[in-house]
C-alpha cells in the first residue's frame, strides 16, 4: 500500500503557518473612481470555508472516489471548491468549457461522472445537451437560484469548529481528471493522483525558488490553483482568461503596482501583448521577480520586450511540460537571449533547459504506434532527433477509461510509466532539451521529414512575419512542405510577392528549409489554442492549404 498522501493537506498547514496572510484576493468590479475593488480569503478564510463546503459535499454524498464535474468560473468559491474536494477525496473532473459541446459531450461520457458542481449556466447545458445523463446522482449548483433540482452550495456548506477530518487518501489514489486541450487531437483525461499533485508542487517550489509571502500574478487562474499549497497570495487579474492575446496590458500592469506582484504567469500573446504596450510607454515592473511563461514557445523578441520592463536580475522562465507531466525542463530568458536564440533561429529548434528535479528524460525513435514495455535500446544518440519520453513522480500514469489513447502514450517498464509526449527534439551534449515541434504535426515528403519549430523559426525571422506554420499539401500528386505566413500587422500593405521572395531567399541559407518552395499568406490571425490564445492549430491551416493549393 502506497504512503498516505492528501494534496489538501498543504492548505491548513499553510493556515496554521499563516492564518491571517492573504490567500486570494479576486476582482469584484470598480470603484466610482475608476480602481479596481477586490474581495479575498486570508489562509484561514479559505481553509474554513473549503472545510464547510466538505462537510457539505459528505452529506449530499459526494466524497472518496465520486466522480464530480467542477464547472465554476474563476473567484474565491472556485479555490474553496477543489480544495474541499480533495478533502473528502472526491475525484476532480475539469474539461475546458472552450473545447466546444462535440468535446466536452464526449469527454464527460467517458468520464461517467457521479456528480456536477457548476453554476446555473453550466447546469442548463447539462440540461440541453445531456451530459451525464445516465450516470449523474448528485447536482449541486453554485449561484443564487436552484433551477433544475439537486442542492445550492451555500445551503449545504456547513460551518463547525473542529476542523474537517480530510479523507485518508494515498499516493497512489486518484484525485482529479484533467482533460488536455485538444489542440492536437481530441481531447484525453489524464489521471492525476494524490501523489502526482504532491510531486508537482514540490517540483515548482524548488524549480522557481518560491516562498511562502511571494504575490502571484495568474493570468490563467487554473495554474493558480495551488498557489495556496506554495504559500504564495493570489492575485486574480480583471480580465477575461479565456481570450489573453486580447487582454488590456493596462489591467495588467495595474494588478502588478496594487500588489507588488513578484511572481507572474502569462501565456507568450499575453506577454506579447503586454509587452509591446510596455514597450511603447515606457512601463517598469520593479517588483517582478521572476515571469513563467506556458502554453507555446516564447520567441526571443517577445522575452526580450518583457524583459526590459523588469528589474536587474529577474527573470523569464518557459517551463517545458503537459498536461499529462507538468514541470518537464526549464530554462531562463538568460540563457536563451544569451546563448540558444542564436542557434533557434538558425534552426537548432527551441530549447526548452534541464530536465526537472526528478524527472527523467529520453529521445526514442519516432513512431506512432504503441510501444509494450521499455527498453533501454531505445534510446537515440544526442542530437538525433525523436520523440521525449519522461518518466518521474509527477508524470501521470494513464488516460481515464481510454485505454487505445493510453497505449499510444505510456510505455510500462516493471511498476513505473514512460510518458510519450508527443513531442519531437533532441538532446545536446550537456543534457538539455530541443523541441522540434509536435510528432503529429510533421511533413513527410518523399525526400524529407520536415520539423516545425526549426522550419518556422527560421521564417519568422524575417521582419514582415509575425508568425509562420509548416504544413503539407499536395502538389503536383506529391506531399510538399508548405509555409504559411501571418504577417505583422504594419506589414499587411506591402507587396505579398515581395514577401514571398524575401521568405524564399531566407529558406534557401538554411538546410532545415531549403526545398521549401511553397508559400501561401494566410487572410486573418491564424487558428489558435483556445487556452492560451498561442499554440498554432496546425491541422485547421493543413486543411486550409489544400484547399488554396488544389
Amino acid at each position: 500500500m502506497s504512503e498516505r498522501v492528501n494534496i489538501a493537506a498543504y492548505l491548513p498547514m499553510q493556515a496554521a503557518r499563516q492564518p491571517y496572510t492573504p490567500a486570494l484576493y479576486f476582482p469584484a468590479g470598480r470603484s466610482p473612481q475608476g480602481q479596481v475593488l477586490y474581495s479575498h480569503y486570508t489562509y484561514r478564510q479559505l481553509d474554513r470555508r473549503s472545510d464547510a463546503i466538505a462537510r457539505g459535499l459528505v452529506d449530499v454524498g459526494i466524497g472518496r472516489g465520486t466522480r464530480a464535474v467542477l464547472m465554476v468560473k474563476p473567484s474565491l468559491e472556485l479555490f474553496a471548491l477543489v480544495f474541499a474536494m480533495f478533502k473528502v477525496g472526491a475525484v476532480l473532473v475539469m474539461v475546458d468549457p472552450g473545447l466546444g459541446l462535440k468535446n466536452l459531450k464526449a469527454c464527460l461520457a467517458r468520464t461517467e461522472p457521479e456528480a456536477f458542481i457548476g453554476i446555473p449556466a453550466a447546469h442548463a447545458a447539462r440540461v440541453a445537451f445531456g451530459w451525464g445523463r445516465a450516470t449523474l446522482k448528485t447536482l449541486v449548483t453554485v449561484g443564487p437560484r436552484l433551477l433544475w433540482g439537486g442542492h445550492r452550495l451555500d445551503a449545504i456548506a456547513r460551518e463547525d469548529e473542529a476542523p474537517f477530518e480530510m479523507a485518508d487518501t494515498r499516493a497512489d489514489e486518484i484525485a482529479a481528471i484533467l482533460y488536455t486541450s485538444g489542440s492536437t487531437g481530441p481531447p484525453k483525461g489524464a489521471v492525476y493522483t494524490h501523489g502526482n499533485f504532491a510531486a508537482q508542487v514540490e517540483a515548482l517550489r524548488e524549480m522557481f525558488q518560491i516562498q511562502p509571502g511571494d504575490i502571484d500574478l495568474p493570468t490563467f487562474p487554473l495554474f493558480a490553483l495551488f498557489d495556496p499549497a506554495l504559500g504564495m497570495t493570489t492575485v486574480i487579474p480583471d480580465m477575461d482568461a479565456t481570450r489573453p492575446a486580447q487582454v488590456d496590458p493596462r489591467k495588467i500592469i495595474e494588478a502588478i503596482e496594487d500588489f507588488g506582484v513578484t511572481t507572474m504567469f502569462g501565456s507568450p500573446a499575453l506577454l506579447n501583448t503586454v509587452g509591446r504596450y510596455g514597450a511603447a510607454h515606457k512601463i517598469k515592473l520593479p517588483t517582478l521577480k521572476r515571469v513563467i511563461s506556458a502554453g507555446a514557445p516564447l520567441a526571443a523578441p517577445v522575452m526580450e520586450r518583457f524583459a526590459a520592463m523588469l528589474p536587474e536580475g529577474a527573470l523569464i522562465f518557459p517551463p517545458y511540460g503537459a498536461t499529462e507531466s507538468l514541470p518537464v525542463a526549464v530554462i531562463d530568458s538568460a540563457t536563451i537571449l544569451g546563448e540558444t536564440w542564436e542557434k533557434t533561429r538558425a534552426g537548432a529548434g527551441v530549447c526548452v533547459g534541464k530536465p526537472a528535479a526528478g524527472i527523467e528524460v529520453a529521445v526514442i525513435p519516432i513512431s506512432d504506434g504503441p510501444i509494450e514495455a521499455w527498453d533501454e535500446s531505445l534510446r537515440v544518440a544526442p542530437f538525433e532527433i525523436g520523440e521525449f519520453a519522461v518518466k518521474g513522480p509527477q508524470v501521470t500514469r494513464a488516460y481515464y477509461n481510454d485505454p487505445v489513447n493510453t497505449a499510444l502514450a505510456k510505455i510500462p517498464e516493471g511498476k513505473e510509466i514512460w510518458h510519450r509526449m508527443g513531442d519531437l527534439g533532441y538532446l545536446d551534449d550537456e543534457g538539455r532539451l530541443w523541441m522540434c515541434g509536435r510528432k503529429s504535426q510533421r511533413v513527410i515528403t518523399p525526400d524529407k521529414v520536415w520539423f516545425t519549430v526549426p522550419c518556422e523559426a527560421i521564417f519568422n525571422e524575417h521582419p514582415d512575419v509575425f508568425r509562420t506554420a509548416l504544413v503539407g499539401a499536395k502538389v503536383g500528386g506529391q506531399e510538399r512542405a508548405v509555409i504559411c505566413v501571418e504577417v505583422e500587422a504594419e506589414s499587411r500593405g506591402k507587396d505579398r510577392e515581395e514577401i514571398k521572395r524575401g521568405l524564399l531567399e531566407l529558406g534557401a541559407r538554411f538546410e532545415r528549409t531549403r526545398g521549401i518552395d511553397h508559400v501561401l499568406f494566410y487572410p486573418k490571425g491564424f487558428p489558435v489554442d483556445i487556452r492560451h490564445n498561442a499554440k498554432i492549430r496546425h491541422e485547421e491551416l493543413t486543411v486550409w492549404a489544400r484547399k488554396e493549393i488544389s
